[in-house]
């Protein structure tokens, strides 16, 4: 990847995005919330409706999204010009992750924030997205130097809030609401992961992680609640197991949530 002086890296990024329509972070002020499982079933109702999506995976220290779509062993490759290509997915959806640039899975990034805001800028300026859609951005939690570099870099770009329903998630998901205004992200709204869960034997309807806290949240924070995504064992396997949760359980509760919730996003472009 070329290297690019401090004055011209934003023109560079304007110049390279200039054919995607939507640049939306998803973030969470609080870890273990689902949210690259959100971003990643995000991307692919998305595809699946036939929308040009680019998926990057900017969580330098733990990027998770490559094993979750089953491409782990891929690397991605340079064009005729030299221009890096992401690793494609499906015809409507393609991948950027550190994970592609590690020799071994296992293999630490044991980077400072200047390094990580420098990669993360190569991403966004050197590779050869095209013409897309979307470009979902999958955050690691908290608001430090990944989230915060992306914002700085592509100031249009939009957000989506992930929490779970119980209180300690709602303090920290709300870290990221005052972070995402301090720094003039738009808020697309707030996604409730893990909301309810249905026993597979009685039927019951359990409420293991509480119900409700994104939707209170969102009245009082004045934020869309965009919807509620229930828990679902499938979801986990599916990502083990690098597929497709939302084709694979086409009529399940989490993909219809999904399905709506993409909806709600699609009428804000």
């Amino acid at each position: 990847m070329q290297n690019i002086g401090a004055d011209n890296q934003i023109e560079a990024i304007i110049e390279n995005l200039k054919d995607v329509n939507n640049i939306v972070m998803v973030i969470s002020g609080k870890g273990g919330v689902g949210k690259s499982t959100v971003a990643s079933n995000l991307a692919l109702v998305l595809a699946g409706k036939g929308k040009k999506i680019g998926l990057l995976d900017i969580d330098i220290h733990g990027p998770n999204l490559p094993k979750m779509l089953g491409v782990e062993k891929e690397r991605m490759q340079s064009d005729e010009e030299n221009r890096i290509k992401p690793v494609r997915i499906s015809d409507n959806l393609k991948l950027v992750s550190m994970a592609f640039l590690l020799p071994e899975e296992h293999q630490s990034v044991i980077w400072r924030g200047p390094l990580k805001m420098k990669i993360i800028q190569q991403f966004l300026s050197d590779i050869q997205w095209g013409k897309l859609d979307y470009l979902i951005v999958d955050a690691p939690p908290g608001t430090g130097d990944e989230p915060l570099s992306m914002a700085q870099l592509v100031p249009e770009s939009s957000a989506i809030i992930v929490t779970t329903p119980q209180e300690i998630s709602i303090l920290d998901v709300k870290k990221s609401i005052d972070f995402a205004r301090k720094i003039n992200l738009r808020l697309l709204g707030i996604i409730e992961n893990m909301s309810g869960f249905t026993c597979p034997h009685c039927g019951k309807e359990i409420s293991l992680f509480k119900e409700g806290g994104g939707e209170k949240l969102s009245v009082d924070m004045k934020i869309p609640f965009l919807g509620a995504i229930p828990l679902d064992p499938q979801i986990v396997e599916a990502a083990d197991k690098g597929i497709s949760y939302v084709e694979k359980f086409p009529n399940s509760k989490a993909t219809k949530a999904l399905k709506k919730i993409v909806d709600k996003i699609s009428k804000n472009e």
